[in-house]
């Protein structure tokens, strides 16, 4: 019994590290659900810690991003697994003593659930117009659609996908999506595309107007990737570079 143990962990820790090599990039993701009753609070903290990692030079960078439904995501991009054992904040809890150990008590009254996990950028579905067709000014706002589907169907849609990129490609798109993959930590296969903008009414005035580009055909190409879609979520919401950190460069 061991030795099929240990074997079979052997080769999911194979799978899983081929499965981040032929990534494009592998993002570790801190995901906190924030109570509504909440958000103010957090947000305090958040921008507390936020100052404390400035102020003790935190040799770590990740990406924050809101969804309208309260969530935040804290964004680290990862090159291979290993990185997952490193204890970033360990100097930093140390100069702080109590300091450190009493904000996150106050994180964690601030949400009932959070957990950490690994996504998968897919290069290979992402679509980017030509540079010069992309906007200059900040597109922080974000659209993300979730669609998930059953392990036996993951071939099937992913033909869709790669079908609507071609589509897009071949009507001369203007918008751009990037897409990601589920990784380590999740139960449910999905993929997730995330649409910028500038804002709210940016997002819906160039929504439309790529509708108009795509034209009727368009719902035949989609539907490639939607039959073998068991549920789809739509969330929208805004990256947070006020909560994004990077250490100092030296």
């Amino acid at each position: 019994m061991k030795t099929i143990k240990s074997t079979f962990l052997l080769a999911l820790i194979l799978c899983l590290s081929i499965n981040l090599l032929n990534a494009q990039q592998a993002y570790q993701i801190h995901q906190d659900n924030v109570k509504p009753s909440k958000f103010m609070e957090y947000e305090k903290i958040a921008k507390e810690f936020n100052a404390a990692c400035v102020e003790h030079n935190l040799q770590s960078t990740w990406f924050t991003a809101m969804s309208n439904d309260f969530k935040y995501f804290y964004i680290t991009p990862i090159e291979n697994f290993a990185e997952l054992d490193e204890r970033p904040f360990a100097d930093m809890a140390k100069a702080m003593g109590d300091k450190f150990g009493d904000m996150f008590d106050r994180f964690d009254k601030c949400y009932d659930s959070h957990g950490t996990y690994v996504i998968f950028k897919d290069d290979k579905l992402s679509y980017e117009p030509a540079k010069d067709a992309k906007p200059a000014e900040a597109q922080n706002y974000r659209k993300w659609f979730y669609m998930y589907y059953k392990p036996e169907n993951a071939k099937k849609i992913r033909e869709g996908m790669k079908a609507v990129k071609e589509f897009f490609k071949s009507k001369g798109s203007t918008e751009y999506y990037n897409v990601y993959r589920n990784g380590f930590g999740q139960l449910e296969n999905y993929y997730l595309v995330s649409v910028p903008a500038k804002d709210e009414i940016d997002s819906a005035t160039r929504g439309k107007a790529n509708q108009d580009v795509l034209g009727p055909d368009r719902w035949d190409v989609f539907s490639k990737v939607m039959n073998y879609t068991t549920r789809t979520e739509e969330y929208s919401g805004e990256m947070r570079p006020d909560l994004s950190y990077s250490p100092k460069e030296n």
